[in-house]
């Protein structure tokens, strides 16, 4: 069995070498031959990118261990020996930078690492470990993809599915929430249609520019006048376009939405609040073709199997004591349950920390987490090694075991 030090080198070949969605093919092929070392039954290029290694030890549960493979077009700042230097070509046709900022590089490093202890322990359990190696999370496409691609005709389906996230808590600590972990997510986009013309002459123009900034403001009138308190909901305009030089009007500005809710009643509102108010901006602003509005992406809330996490709580309680948490409902979005639910199978999926344990506290206690302690998706985001790798892997041996029929005489 490989030591820590084999997968602390894996982890940082991983996060020097970061892809994009559907674009994961050395990060594939890696996952797929330390498989195929272990003895596992392999399929690649399902849905693209994706690959599915089964592990049959007998009669038992099924048992899904799942990690995402992709990573994202932001530009390393974290000065890091082993920092990415990696750049490709977006769906836009745009150079852009490449790295693990939302901790993917540490989730296939866990999941290999979990293979590995099982494979090694055959003795003391029984059942089939299926480890699905999934592509464009980031998007949240890739479940779906390798779901369309025949994944459940091509291995066995599982009886529960588990997975984790890499996360800014400290190192050591996991939080298990039950029922809805994380939210769901909805991607739009925008484009308002004015007329464009000299800067000089705005009198002969309609400003689809300024037609965006009054519809930006407004939007962020949703949550705090139309949601009721209390219920998660987040609207963020994470892009503004529009224009090429001062002194033009352009004919158009795109707006890029991002919206996170988990009950399906205030998705409804919140939706149907944004078409309200683009719209009406449109309509405020003289502007005489209406807004195109399109869906980009959708996925619904991670919910969790209350009777499974509450069993994996106390196994998790039972190993690590008070390092086990339930930090509630975040707003951050997943597309594992999508896995779970074209199975019809029970989800568990749990946050595992990766910062600097000390770090946090001190940033605690002057008040200043948020602004010392980079999140997932920051270009300083980079999770400790140690004990990150440890408790990673260590969570998901101990989730399959809990779920995995126990060998007498096993420990």
């Amino acid at each position: 069995m490989s030591d820590l030090a084999s997968f602390e080198d894996l982890y940082r070949d991983l996060h020097a070498h970061p892809e994009l969605g559907f674009r994961e093919h050395r990060t594939a092929a890696i996952a797929a031959e330390w498989m195929r070392r272990l003895g596992l039954t392999v399929t690649e290029g399902i849905g693209g990118t994706g690959v599915a290694a089964v592990l049959e030890n007998g009669a038992g549960a099924v048992v899904w261990l799942r990690a995402d493979m992709d990573a994202l077009p932001v530009e390393e700042k974290t000065g890091l020996e082993y920092a990415s230097a990696e750049s490709a070509v977006d769906a836009d046709g745009t150079t852009t930078p490449l790295m693990h900022a939302c901790g993917h590089d540490m989730h296939v490093t866990w999941l290999i690492g979990a293979v590995e202890r099982l494979a090694a322990d055959r003795a003391g359990w029984s059942g089939t470990i299926v480890a699905v190696f999934q592509p464009a999370e980031e998007t949240m496409v890739g479940a779906k993809t390798m779901i369309a691609d025949g994944l459940l005709d091509r291995v066995p389906r599982p009886s529960v599915v588990l997975g984790q996230h890499v996360a800014p808590f400290p190192a050591g600590v996991i939080s298990l929430t039950s029922g809805a972990a994380m939210a769901g997510v909805d991607d739009v986009t925008v484009v308002l249609h004015g007329r464009g013309g000299h800067g000089s002459r705005p009198e002969t123009t309609i400003d689809p520019v300024l037609a965006a900034a009054t519809t930006v403001v407004r939007l962020q009138s949703i949550v705090s006048r139309e949601v009721t308190p209390g219920k998660l909901a987040v609207v963020t305009v994470g892009r503004l376009h529009a224009g090429s030089k001062s002194n033009i009007i352009p004919d158009e500005a795109t707006l890029d939405i991002n919206i996170r809710t988990i009950d399906p009643e205030i998705r409804d509102r919140v939706l149907g609040s944004v078409r309200r108010i683009v719209e009406g901006e449109s309509v405020a602003s003289g502007m005489t073709t209406p807004p195109t509005i399109t869906m980009n992406l959708s996925a619904p809330a991670t919910v969790n199997s209350l009777e499974h996490t509450e069993k994996l709580r106390e196994r998790f309680v039972q190993q690590w004591g008070d390092a086990i948490i339930d930090y509630g409902t975040v707003s951050g979005s997943e597309d594992v349950g999508e896995l779970a639910a074209a199975a019809d199978a029970p989800l568990v999926f749990w946050i595992t920390g990766g910062s600097d344990p000390a770090t946090v506290l001190a940033a605690q206690a002057a008040g200043r987490f948020e602004q010392d302690i980079p999140s997932n998706h920051s270009p300083y985001f980079a999770p400790v090694l140690h004990p990150t790798i440890e408790r990673g892997i260590d969570a998901l041996v101990l989730g399959a075991r809990t779920f995995l029929d126990a060998v007498s005489g096993s420990r």
